[in-house]
Formats: structure tokens, sequence, C-alpha cells
């Protein structure tokens, strides 16, 4: 089924804490897998496997898997950066960063249906984003949050605000810093959903959160 980027989207990104060590055998490969089948269940929308350092033969082997896990349900895969990995594993689709490719070029490699998100951090890089095809972007660092520190002070809700009604319809999600207590503000500003990862790293709090998200009004 395609996915509904119109109603609020819940974007879980792994924690990047694997290293060129993780084999398909390491508790750390086994945790993510898990973690994506708790995505499934709880009806995350999107799941980026962001591990920068894992060797590429192995987040192969990981994207294979988790992709047969989320098959026909309404959660959908995402690799960080490697379209080549997402074709080749039957991931949903790619999430990009601005050293990565093109999101145009993609579309002339990738299957009708292929997703394709985009990392954006100001008004510009989001009207980017939408004019050449993105299907969504997320839009960050919205919060103080030690993941984003290297991208300076957090935009703050009033930018969040500004690129999501200056690029409506286009899917924008809030990025950064994001917590239980601040969902209400950023759908309230605009933001089609959120993405993080420390929001969402309590697989037992994944249910309430999806939930939330689905009630909030942006």
């Amino acid at each position: 089924m395609p996915l509904d980027l119109t109603t609020p989207i819940t974007y879980l990104i792994t924690d990047g804490r694997t290293t060129r060590e993780t084999a398909s055998s390491s508790a750390e490969f086994t945790r993510l897998f898990a973690l994506v089948g708790a995505c499934v269940l709880a009806r995350v929308s999107l799941v980026q496997l962001r591990e920068k350092q894992m060797r590429p033969r192995v987040l192969y082997e990981l994207t294979r898997r988790a992709a047969d896990l989320t098959r026909g349900s309404q959660t959908r895969l995402l690799v960080n950066d490697r379209v080549d990995i997402a074709l080749a594993a039957g991931a949903d689709g790619v999430h990009l960063t601005s050293r990565s490719l093109d999101p145009l070029v993609v579309r002339d490699i990738a299957p009708r249906g292929f997703l394709v998100g985009v990392s954006t951090h100001s008004l510009e890089e989001a009207r980017d984003a939408s004019a050449r095809d993105a299907d969504f972007a997320v839009f960050g660092p919205v919060f103080d949050t030690p993941s984003k520190e290297s991208y300076g002070a957090p935009l703050g809700l009033e930018r969040l605000r500004e690129a999501a009604h200056a690029v409506a319809p286009f899917p924008l999600l809030a990025l950064g810093g994001i917590t239980r207590a601040t969902i209400p503000q950023v759908m309230d500003a605009g933001a089609r959903g959120v993405a993080a990862i420390r929001l969402f790293a309590d697989e037992s709090e994944l249910d309430a959160i999806v939930n939330e998200l689905k009630e909030s009004r942006g």
C-alpha cells in the first residue's frame, strides 16, 4: 500500500551506533532488526537505517532482512544516502543529505513509487527539495539536540512555520529535539509529522507516540 503523506507521519531514525566491526551476528545488528519489527507492530510510518559506519555488505543484509519485515505493512523502510543498497535490498526508499545524489538523479534510476526524503536546514533547502521531486523533507534542528550540534543553533518554531507554509502542500517533517510535550507545537507550526532518534528510543512507547501524533492537529 502507498504511504499516505497527508496524515501525521512518524519517522524513526536509527541511532547509528554500529561500526565497521558490526556483523550480521552482532548484538547491534539483532537490536536494529528487532527495532524494525517493533515499528511495524506500532505502525510507525517510516524507518530510516542511518548506520553510516556499517560495512556495505552488512548494511545490505540488514536492509534486506528489514525489508522482508516491513513488506505489506504500514511501515516504509528507507536507507540513509545509499541508493544502491536501498534498491538492491528491496527497501522502499532512500533518505538524502546535501552531499547525496540529487533527487532527480534518483528518480531516473529508481522504480516508480520509490520514496525520496531529503534533509533540509533552511527555507531555501526545503523549497529546493520540493522543486527537485522529493516526496518529503525533514527540517531542523527545530530544538536543541546533541546529534545536530554541528548545524549550529536550533532553527526554532517560527522558521519551521515559515518553511512549512511556504512549501505546502509539500510534506515537511520536524526534526531535532522533539519530545512528546512538543509534538503539538511542531504540528501547530505546520509540520506534517515528526522525525527523531531519541523520541522513539523506547520501544514500549512507540504505540503511544504514534497515537498521539495521529490525534494532533497540524
